[in-house]
């Protein structure tokens, strides 16, 4: 029987810091606020996941410290089983977030730590948890072997295939080919393209030229603005679901990601489960933080239901 989701990436913890704007080089900026709490694009996306109602095992490298100790914790309250190999010679990985108080716009500088020396071989140790999930997600915050890797062992096992290609990076031409879906967000998928995006026009024709790499299928987020849902067959935007004020958009490309694999997961048509991807995007944004920020499985449907 297989698991619901394995979702391979960095864990990073999160130091988010709250101004009305981002201080000059030089200068020094009083601010309005600090959290410190668990973060990175995998280990997001995961918690996503698992509170959006999957069972989750997350693969990643970690240090022997406090930091570490912080994801272990996290990974053990969200109900997520880790995967992760813990270095005693590398520190766990940091980002350092600012996030604008005024249009909840965000910064981000992000150290992978031990998560960059992540490699090939150490996914073939996690092939049989890659092997027994019904999809595999992964981004590019940890070298992109490893990510092809993981691609390759859960294609070859009949699993579903998610790249979130974040932050956007040359990768080879054939990786497509191992990805059922490819979900950038707007520059992402200018970046991978050369298309300027401004509009749902413009992801299209983003999305044809992802088609044209190898994906099955792209799926471009847009901000406020919403997503498209772009194959061969079928081209669909989703306007974004409004759940209150904008607070914080740090978590909502991966609040994105993780509930779509969730919605997956449980067989939703991809239609579906995009649009209850989009409902957990648009609860995450309400919310400070990243993991923290993540909604569950009853507070997505309940938005769903408002329409």
């Amino acid at each position: 029987m297989r698991n619901d989701v394995a979702v391979l990436g960095i864990y990073v913890t999160d130091l988010v810091f709250r101004a009305s704007r981002q201080p000059a080089i030089g200068e020094t900026l009083i601010g309005s606020g600090y959290i410190m709490g668990p973060g990175g694009k995998g280990s997001n996306q995961a918690v996503a996941a698992a509170r959006a109602g999957a069972h989750v095992t997350f693969i990643s490298k970690i240090g022997q410290d406090p930091f570490g100790d912080m994801a272990l914790a996290t990974w053990k309250m969200e109900g997520i089983i880790p995967h992760v190999v813990r270095s005693s010679s590398e520190p766990t990985g940091a980002a350092c977030i600012f996030v604008n108080e005024v249009s909840a716009e965000n910064a981000i500088i992000v150290v992978p730590g031990a998560a960059s020396s992540i490699s090939p071989a150490d996914i073939g140790v996690a092939a049989d948890a890659i092997a027994a999930s019904k999809v595999f997600v992964t981004q590019l915050e940890q070298p992109a072997g490893p990510a092809r890797r993981g691609l390759e062992i859960a294609r070859a096992a009949g699993v579903i295939t998610m790249l979130n290609p974040a932050p956007a990076a040359p990768m080879q031409e054939d990786i497509y080919s191992l990805c059922d879906y490819v979900i950038p967000n707007e520059s992402e998928a200018s970046s991978l393209t050369g298309v300027n995006i401004s509009s749902a026009g413009d992801a299209r024709r983003a999305g044809d030229i992802l088609l044209k790499k190898g994906a099955g299928a792209a799926l471009i987020t847009l901000g406020d603005k919403g997503a498209i849902f772009h194959t061969r067959e079928r081209s669909v935007f989703f306007a974004a679901f409004f759940a209150g004020r904008v607070l914080d958009t740090v978590g909502a490309g991966d609040a994105f990601v993780g509930a779509f694999a969730a919605g997956l997961a449980r067989d939703l048509d991809p239609l579906d489960a995009a649009r209850f991807a989009s409902a957990a995007a648009g609860i995450s944004v309400t919310r400070p933080g990243a993991a923290a920020a993540m909604p569950t499985r009853d507070e997505i449907e309940r938005l769903l239901a408002q329409g």
